[in-house]
Formats: structure tokens, sequence, C-alpha cells
């Protein structure tokens, strides 16, 4: 069994994991001083060799992110966290943040001063007032300890650093939808290029990380490259938040290295809960292709994912067991994504309510065989016809459903209505009722 590795997560347990002197007391900030006493360009040189992949999702290479940005003109460019987490199953940044803030404050002082940046913004999702509060807490004990502000200790480097409470929508963990909204206008993404490190954040050049990602650059400077390489596979290195979730006996983060597989999770979380056995599960949040015990020894690492069909995400790992109705599962998950559509394309403003609609038909008993075909040619019309990456994820977990457990949507049809609970599909409710009369006629 693969062993944890808490890095970011060494000082949760202790007391007052958040104030800064625990921080120091473990070594914080020694991270922000080598790094200032380096050259910028070692320090991305660094972060490069070290092979940390973003940890928002996308696993692109950070160092090559930061090296896109074009040379110093002289004017302001920016840095701007990913703080909205709001994919559903994920719950690994918030935690971060509320436990050890300074580790994410150290590392936007590092990127920062790599990329030239004299203004750091950390964009955080609007419903978490506990975690906005404490994180202004952190950036105050930052400023008054010197690792923030003008002339940091004394080297006549300065930098600010705004928290931003975003005003709470999923979109905006897209990173051009999140650069609209931190400019104050209704977050809807852009189109690109250009792209943010050339004309991001006021039309500056801009470097949007997540979190994890920037909160992992300390370590990296403060323990070296080959520390950091000797942790995960050839090509996903290091260490990452397993989000556990669902049915577990323990469920929670698990800070291990990337490559590591669901039964070694589970044999740490306790397994699954008394009685039950693993059903299907996602490697990486709603938006990625669902797995299933089959896939129990994948290694999660963003190949070996991506080679079985998914995609390794933000490592929210959802797991259900055999009472769960895959097609509820589903139906709900694509309500998720229907409310979230900013609406500025067609095929995910329009493509996500028929997927809904659909759903909620063959969910209640109320569909036909011809409807399960129909999700599937909608998902068709959504997938790389969208605006951004919200549509592409809506498609995932119903076509990946679809795929695994087809005789399970086939029996919503033949049996009038959810195998698990037939009451469940007698009391539903739709909101657009009135727009079926099977509908109408299944709730009369």
């Amino acid at each position: 069994m693969t062993d944890l590795t808490p890095v970011l997560s060494a000082t949760w347990g202790a007391e007052k994991s958040w104030a800064l002197d625990t921080y120091t007391d473990h070594g914080g900030y020694a991270g922000l001083k080598k790094a200032l006493a380096m050259e910028p360009g070692d320090i991305i040189a660094a972060v490069k060799d070290s092979g940390l992949r973003g940890r928002g999702g996308a696993g692109f290479p950070t160092g090559m992110k930061w090296g896109f940005l074009p040379p110093d003109d002289g004017g302001p460019r920016y840095l701007v966290v990913n703080a909205d987490e709001s994919e559903p199953g994920t719950c690994k940044d918030i935690p971060t943040m509320l436990s050890a803030p300074h580790t994410l404050i150290e590392g936007v002082a590092i990127t920062s001063f790599a990329i030239g940046s004299n203004h750091a913004f950390i964009y955080v999702r609007g419903e978490v007032v506990h975690v906005y509060r404490r994180l202004m807490q952190a950036v105050a004990e930052a400023y008054a300890a010197g690792h923030l502000g003008k002339n940091i200790h004394g080297t006549g480097y300065d930098l600010e650093v705004t928290v931003h409470a975003g005003a709470g929508a999923y979109i905006c963990g897209e990173e051009t939808a999140l650069l609209d909204s931190l400019e104050g206008r209704r977050g809807q993404p852009r189109l690109k290029p250009p792209f943010p490190a050339v004309a991001g954040l006021y039309a500056r050049p801009t470097v949007v990380n997540n979190v994890e990602s920037i909160a992992s650059v300390p370590a990296i400077i403060d323990r070296g490259v080959e520390w950091f390489t000797s942790m995960g596979t050839e090509r996903s290195k290091g260490m990452g938040f397993f989000s556990l979730s669902g049915h577990v006996k323990n469920p929670g983060q698990y800070e291990a290295p990337l490559g590591i597989t669901l039964r070694e999770l589970l044999e740490m979380a306790g397994g699954m809960r008394e009685g039950h056995q693993l059903k299907f599960w996602t490697p990486g949040g709603s938006s990625t292709p669902i797995f299933t015990d089959e896939h129990l020894d994948t290694p999660l690492d963003y190949e070996s994912v991506g080679a079985a069909g998914s995609m390794l995400g933000t490592r929210a790992l959802q797991i259900f067991d055999e009472t769960t109705c895959v097609v509820r599962a589903v139906t709900r998950w694509t309500e998720f994504y229907k409310h979230e559509s900013c609406g500025k394309c067609t095929p995910c403003r329009e493509g996500t309510y028929w997927l809904a609609l659909i759903l909620k038909r063959l969910e209640a008993g109320t569909g036909t065989q011809a409807d399960i075909q129909q999700l599937l040619d909608t998902c068709d019309s959504i997938l790389g016809r969208a605006f951004c990456a919200l549509g592409d994820g809506a498609t995932s977990c119903v076509s990946s459903s679809v795929k695994l457990f087809k005789e399970e949507y086939e029996a919503h049809v033949t049996e009038g209505g959810c195998p698990f609970d037939h009451s469940a599909s007698a009391i539903f409710e739709y909101e657009n009722a009135s727009e079926s009369p099977a509908i109408e006629e299944a709730l009369a």
C-alpha cells in the first residue's frame, strides 16, 4: 500500500493550524526566503523541472504556463489564484485555505516574484465566507510580518495581495470568466486567443493558477526538485489531494503521490460502508466520465486515467455503492450543469436544458427507449461545440453512464420508474411538467 505524503496538509492537525506562528514553527516561509535570493528565471526553471502540473483539473504544466508570459514591457502583470472551487465532489482547496492559508500565501509571494508581478489576486468562492475571513486574516498577518507589502525582507520587491469574494457561480471556475468577474463584469468565458498570458486581467499579461498548484510551489523551492520528482509517476510528478466522499467508511482528504489507485485509497479509508460493494465512482469530479469496480487498480495519474477513458480532473473521488441509482445520480449532476450554464453559447445553454429534461423523464418512468438514444445525440451536439469546458464536462457523466449502465436506463423505461425506489418516481416533481403530455399524465 502506498504511504500518504502529507505536505500541504502537514500542519492541519496542529493547534491553530491557520496561524502564522504555527506555520513558521513548521518551516513556513523558508521557501520564500530562498526564492527571494534566486533569479526569477531560476524559480520558473525549477518549477518546470519539478513536473508540477496544474491541480485545478486540466493538468497543464505549471512552469510552462508561467513561461508563456511575454517579455516585460514595463507595465503591470498579474497573478490570479482560482479559488472558486465549485465542482461537485471537489473539496480540496477550501480545507487548504481554511486550515493552512499561509501555504497558499507563501506560494503567491514566490510565484509573483518569479513572474514579475507586483499585484496578486485570490478569487474566492463567495459562499464560503468563513474561508474568505480566514484568508483576509492570514494576509494581514503576512503583511505585518513583512512577507507581503513594500520592500519584502529588504529585497526591494513589492507585492500587494487582494482577496476577492466572487458572487457565486460555477462558471467563474473557468479562468477567463473569472477574470471578467474580477473586473466587475458578468462572469462569462472569453474568446481565446488572446490567452490570459498575453491579455488577461485588465488586458495585461496574467497567470491564472489553482490554489493547490500555487500552494505546492513553496515546498518545491524549499526542499528541491529531486524531492518533488521522487513522488508520483514519470509524467505525473509529486503529490496531490484525493477527495474521497460518498459510501466509504472514512471520507476525507488523502494527500498521496499521483499514481495511487482507488483500491489503495479505499483501504486507507476503511473500505466501503459495511455490507455494500462499489458500483461506480468519479475519478475527477462529476464532469469526468465515471468508472466502475473494473477500474479499481487504474493508477490515478493523468496518463493512466486518460488511457482508461476518463480524466483525473480535480481528483474528486465520489464513491457510490450498489444501492445508488445511476440515472438519479446523473440527473442531479446534470441539473447542476443546467443551472450553472452561463447561457453564452447555444450548445451548452440549450443542450444542458434538454439533457436534464430527458433524464428527469427517464427517472420518473415516463421515458422511452428513444430517449436513451436522444441523450447520446444531445451529448454529441454539445461536445466540442460549447464555448468553454462546462458544456463538454456536462456530457461526460451522461455518455459514460449510458455506456456502462445502459440496462439500468432501459429498466427505468420497462419498469415504469426507478427500479431502486418506485415511490420516488410517483411523487417526483417536475419544473417543466406542462411541456410534456407524458409527464402531465404521469403526475396526474
